[in-house]
């Protein structure tokens, strides 16, 4: 199970820089403006060899401080049930308010890790001021400056204890997860493909709860299928769905091997799924994209292609992926996206002969050799494929630290080219020889 940080709080605390720290990113807006974070960011971290994803839970969409208070709590719940730790954030130069009095009271009824982060200590003489938040009763409080970084390495130290130890997975078959935002269909597709109502479907957004393994063997293919998928309970009705889709993908996308990122054609790619698609591929798995909902769109001959092309920009520079159009309800080319799967699986599997490598890409390499830098001239000589989970190839030459990014996609690109690796991340190291 995916090991999920969730950093909660009220507005205007420091979420969204802490957030960036942690994944070594800028994608999160920062303002000093209080709410200001609208859409939920989620990222991957790693401290001390322990990989981690983060979910910066943000500000909400302005309104009355009743609608606020309301929808932070409802984000609190969802952390408390969903991630591994919590860290809840205050700020030290407003003190404790009732919010986070409200956010506390929730917290110390969770049976989750819970780490006060009181952050802006950005001075010694502040340590001080920090000490009130151990009226909360949640335990140690870890001073910080998400601004400067001073604190987070100890806070990191800590969080890992608790993360729970990755337990090797038994079952060796192909591992597809269907992701995708609420309501695009993934359920629906779940049902078709096994030919039973197995999932309860309804044009209600985020009907779906739990994470679901279905063993799938039919037609020639046999893989387990995880959808997010199961009858939300009553309780929740009110729950902010998008953010607990979020928590449910993260779990789905890190248990597979292949990811179906679901689309729905009539509204297009969102920042959501492109946020999806490069999770995916930051983790190393094989992705297929599969655009439902395609009988709904008024069509002529370049419609697909209009479509594919503005998908791909959109993922850039990562775009040598299988994108298949589909009606879920219709039953139109859902079996395609199983056989792009299993073909992408395949990829993602291969191994490719060092002595068929050499012959290819050695000569490519003798055509176009890396760009001369500071009149040193790089060779390289020998060029092998790296044991791994995704295809990894090592180019052992005479001057690695040389070799710049554009001849390094250059290179990539080659590989896709001569031994297809659609739809799956492809990583190239130079190494000394």
């Amino acid at each position: 199970m995916a090991n999920i940080i969730a950093i909660v709080g009220r507005p205007n605390v420091g979420k969204s820089t802490l957030y960036n720290r942690l994944t070594e990113s800028r994608r999160a807006i920062v303002d000093d403006y209080s709410g200001v974070t609208r859409d939920r960011h989620y990222g991957q971290g790693e401290w001390i060899g322990k990989k981690f994803a983060v979910v910066d839970t943000g500000g909400y969409v302005h309104g009355s401080e009743d609608v606020f208070e309301a929808a932070i709590r409802e984000q609190v719940l969802i952390a408390i049930e969903e991630a591994s730790v919590i860290l809840f954030m205050v700020d030290v130069t407003t003190g404790i308010t009732d919010l986070d009095d409200a956010i506390a009271d929730v917290l110390r009824r969770s049976k989750k890790p819970v780490f006060v982060v009181v952050n802006k200590v950005d001075h010694p003489l502040l340590q001080q001021e920090a000490s009130i938040f151990y009226s909360f009763g949640l335990g140690e409080i870890y001073p910080l400056s998400s601004m400067t970084g001073s604190g987070t390495g100890e806070l990191l130290d800590e969080v890992v204890t608790h993360f729970e130890h990755e337990e090797e997975e038994e079952d060796e078959r192909p591992k597809f997860a269907i992701v995708g935002r609420p309501n695009v269909g993934k359920s629906s597709l779940t049902n078709a493909l096994i030919g039973k109502d197995r999932n309860i479907v309804t044009p209600v957004a985020g009907t779906t709860r739990d994470s679901i393994r279905i063993h799938y063997n039919q037609y020639g293919h046999d893989f387990i299928l995880i959808d997010t998928a199961g009858l939300r309970r009553k309780t929740k009705v009110k729950e902010n769905i998008e953010f607990y889709s979020v928590m449910r993908t993260i779990k789905a996308l890190e248990e597979s091997d292949v990811v179906i990122l679901m689309l729905d054609a009539t509204e297009g790619i969102e920042a959501q799924d492109i946020n999806i698609f490069h999770l995916a591929e930051k983790n190393k798995k094989g992705i297929v994209i599969l655009v439902n909902k395609w009988d709904l769109i008024e069509k002529n001959q370049k419609t697909t292609k209009v479509f594919e092309e503005l998908i791909r920009e959109k993922i850039a520079p990562f775009t040598d992926v299988p994108i298949v159009f589909t009606s879920v309800t219709e039953k139109q080319r859902i079996f395609k996206a199983v056989e792009a799967a299993a073909a992408v699986y395949k990829n993602k599997t291969k191994k490719v002969p060092t002595s068929k490598l050499n012959d290819v890409m050695l000569p490519i390499i003798e055509n176009y050799p890396p760009p001369a830098t500071k009149g040193k001239y790089i060779k390289i000589k020998y060029v092998t494929q790296i044991a791994g989970k995704s295809p990894m190839f090592a180019f052992f030459c005479n001057l690695p630290q040389y070799i710049k990014e554009p001849y390094r996609r250059f290179i990539e690109n080659k590989l896709r080219e001569n031994f297809d690796f659609e739809g799956v991340p492809v990583q190239v190291y130079f190494r000394q020889k």
